[in-house]
């Protein structure tokens, strides 16, 4: 018999970005227990699994009691007394007691708070690492970290906060570990930050986490101008790159069917995109940029690869979803999945997607946006990704250290296809 579990608990919580959240917690009999906040995103898909919210004027309708009370009443009661290593058992029984194509009825917050604090209680029952009890012994590639500087200009605002996007971030591969690449990009943003302050006097004022230009810049090419001078000048040329979420769905227009104020003001066409973005990745160190174009168009993400020649990585297009990532490989669109695992729902669906992104010879992006930060690592490192978005950074270095000079690092091999010969 297997370690069982004796008790599954949620309750509303202010996550770490301050956004409304569950917190839940699952105990088993051997005294092992797992928890996991999991939250929605700036970025949301169409194609996601549904979140149950409170509605009403609390939070502004965000609100996480009724998602809490799934938890602790019917997703308690049918999974008190299961195998806590039986993953896919528990995720199926899940989805099936919420009986809807999208989780909507018990909240695909509610399922995969589950789902992720019984894969944390799991690997403690077995005495594992987590990373460990996910990859088993072969579980040893440290990812590149992809560190984040901040947004650029804002050519056009509705006043939400999907419109923070597009993002930039360094990625150090060419650093030989984790914790020495991590350094490198506290040096690229240190003088990033020092070129803005000497280009724009008085108007640039550096942000407490990140930089945000809107005001400051025209066009987000100065922003890449920048960064790649930072990247020079920090001692890493030929040794380090640009990743950036472009996000670009929050800027189309359906109606026009037009993307308006992406990169830039005024109204840019399909065409238009991939031509700019074919530009930057022929001036720019960029190793891999993501959601180019909207969400529903995989003919136009399979454009962006041939055209682009790097990484194209695939977030509001897949949703971490399988049959989605499916459709995709049909047409060769993006060729790198983000993984998220709040966006499908289950740990088991999400390493499905996983799976068949590796058998398709597409890369997978961890992310830890999503209340997942502290153990996206674990997945990055159990799935041998090579790359990582967000995480505990000092979890991470505590990985590298464990694993010693059994650590693996790809560094350029991480990332998908390299078009530009004269990356920095």
């Amino acid at each position: 018999m297997g370690d069982r579990i004796t008790k599954v608990s949620a309750r509303e919580i202010l996550a770490n970005r301050g956004l409304v959240s569950l917190q839940v917690r699952v105990e088993t009999e051997s005294g092992a227990s797992g928890t996991s906040t999991p939250e929605s995103g700036v970025s949301t898909g169409t194609y996601e699994a549904a979140f149950v919210l409170d509605g009403g004027e609390r939070y502004h309708g965000l609100g996480a009691r009724k998602a809490a009370e799934n938890v602790n009443t019917e997703i308690a009661d049918a999974v008190v007394g299961m195998d806590v290593t039986d993953q896919a058992g528990i995720d199926a029984v899940m989805i099936d007691l919420d009986g809807t194509p999208n989780k909507a009825r018990l909240g695909a917050n509610a399922i995969v708070g589950v789902s992720l604090a019984v894969v944390a209680a799991a690997a403690r029952s077995c005495r594992l690492p987590l990373y460990k009890y996910l990859g088993g012994p072969d579980a040893l590639t440290m990812p590149v970290p992809i560190v984040g500087i901040g947004t650029g200009g804002r050519y056009r605002d509705p006043g939400t906060s999907r419109w923070l996007k597009p993002s930039y971030e360094f990625t150090p591969w060419g650093a030989g570990s984790y914790s020495e690449a991590l350094y490198w990009g506290w040096q690229a943003t240190e003088e990033t930050v020092k070129i803005l302050r000497q280009k724009y006097p008085g108007r640039f004022n550096p942000a407490y986490r990140g930089v945000a230009l809107a005001g400051v810049i025209d066009h987000d090419r100065e922003l890449l101008e920048i960064m790649t001078e930072a990247i020079v000048r920090s001692g890493h040329e030929g040794q380090m790159g640009i990743y950036f979420d472009c996000a670009a769905d929050c800027y189309y227009e359906r109606d026009i069917e037009r993307y308006v104020g992406l990169f830039s003001a005024g109204e840019k066409t399909r065409d238009d995109v991939i031509a700019l973005l074919k530009d930057f990745v022929e001036k720019y160190p960029i190793t891999s940029l993501e959601d180019p174009l909207h969400e529903r168009d995989l003919e136009g993400h399979a454009l962006a690869v041939k055209e682009l020649g790097i990484e194209v990585v695939g977030d509001d297009l897949f949703t971490t979803n399988p049959q989605r990532l499916r459709e995709a490989i049909a047409v060769g669109a993006a060729n790198s999945m983000v993984l998220k695992i709040t966006q499908i729902g289950t740990v088991t669906e999400a390493l499905d997607a996983c799976r068949l992104a590796h058998l398709n010879g597409y890369n997978v992006h961890p992310c830890g946006s999503r209340g997942d930060n502290a153990t996206i690592g674990d997945f990055s490192v159990g799935l041998n990704a090579g790359q990582v978005r967000g995480g505990d950074r000092n979890h991470l270095i505590a990985i590298e250290n464990e694993l010693g000079s059994s650590a693996r690092w790809m560094g350029r091999a991480a990332y998908k296809g390299w078009r530009n010969s004269q990356a920095c």
